[in-house]
């Protein structure tokens, strides 16, 4: 038996749009390489996504649906026609290595800064401080105390991301991952920490989770759900401002069984960390806990390794396995992982830079190592 007929991941998955040859998922990962004052997807971008299209599903990084939602310096948006027409070309390269790829939409809420909005505060549920760091154009500077979104300005948000959407098919996606995980906006309305609103947007777990399913079913009047993936984060706790507490399972059960009703391409969930794991309120295996309440496609990922992946996959816990840091280093990921091949090691370094196609595009294949 092949190394390929041994592991699951190496395995095609046929459900829906997800037409997949292969079960790995290249995870969306900011990289903030796009360097222009548009913030425009580049030819660069459109080789990084490219050599990388041998991934079963690519998630793009997450691209703001508008210039609010912007939080990090050099990202690409999805809200001019200008960076349309740069994700085409993008689409394009990944379409023609026989890839997939879906557009990750992103508002990071509170997770800004008043340098991306001409001095202006960012919004969030409520006027708390993450306590955290934004990076801008001068580097990390401290978060400040946002404004609390006024209840008709709710509304606004949800039409751009139902335009996101409709800009991302546009521009050639195969789908679009709703980012409402990891400490930005929607996850920010549904944890009881930075939600203290009192209106139609809070208290309740149905309040708090009421602006996430407004999207939802907004972006259904443009683009069919079966297109659409959506990304939670459970167990994250003391990063970007979000603890968990007793109602966080109890919230995140609630969203994830009422996505039953949607018929979405996937489900992408993160597992906790070792020491997220050890705290009363957490839950301690997500994939374990969620795949009886989803009826769906799961994907999970949260520091998964090839042996890890494919025993989660084998013990039916999830149908696809995100991978992001791998991917920076290996573009030829599941090439190493058919071969058993040892993998390269990422420069941390170059994540988040203008080092251009330093730790960007320049990491070797096997192919091109043995040359």
């Amino acid at each position: 038996m092949s190394q390929k007929e041994n592991q699951s991941l190496l395995q095609p998955y046929r459900k829906g749009v997800l037409q997949l040859n292969n079960r790995l998922v290249m995870a969306p990962m900011t990289r903030s390489r796009s360097n222009n004052p548009e913030n425009v997807p580049t030819e660069l971008n459109a080789k990084y996504y490219a050599q990388r299209a041998s991934a079963g599903l690519i998630i793009s990084e997450g691209t703001p649906v508008s210039p609010q939602g912007v939080g990090y310096v050099n990202i690409p948006g999805i809200y001019s026609p200008a960076q349309v027409e740069g994700w085409k070309g993008v689409t394009k390269a990944v379409h023609e290595k026989g890839g997939r790829i879906f557009a990750q939409l992103w508002h990071v809420g509170r997770m800004s800064h008043p340098d991306f909005h001409n001095g202006e505060l960012p919004v969030a549920p409520s006027a708390v401080n993450p306590n955290d760091q934004a990076f801008t154009e001068e580097g990390f500077k401290p978060t400040v105390t946002p404004r609390a979104l006024e209840t008709e300005e709710i509304k606004g948000i949800v039409e751009d991301f139902r335009k996101a959407a409709a800009n991302a098919v546009e521009a050639g996606f195969d789908g679009v991952e709703i980012h409402s995980s990891n400490g930005y906006l929607f996850h920010q309305f549904f944890s009881r920490c930075s939600n203290q609103r009192t209106d139609e947007y809070g208290g309740t777990v149905e309040n708090r989770a009421r602006f996430f399913f407004e999207v939802l079913d907004a972006v259904k009047e443009l683009i069919d759900l079966s297109r659409v993936g959506v990304r939670l984060n459970p167990s994250m706790h003391e990063q970007f401002g979000i603890t968990v507490d007793e109602e966080t399972a109890p919230t995140f059960e609630y969203i994830v069984k009422r996505l039953n009703d949607y018929n979405l391409a996937y489900l992408h969930l993160t597992e906790a960390s070792p020491k997220v794991a050890e705290l009363p309120y957490a839950i301690k295996e997500v994939a374990k806990h969620f795949r009886p309440l989803y009826n769906g496609t799961l994907i999970i990922n949260g520091g998964f390794t090839q042996e890890t992946g494919n025993k989660i996959l084998s013990d039916g816990l999830a149908d696809l396995v995100a991978y992001g840091r791998p991917f920076i280093a290996n573009p030829d990921l599941v090439e190493r992982f058919a071969e058993q091949a040892e993998l390269n090691v990422p420069d941390y370094n170059t994540f988040y830079s203008n080092t251009g196609e330093v730790g960007y595009t320049d990491y070797p294949t096997l192919a091109e190592a043995a040359a």
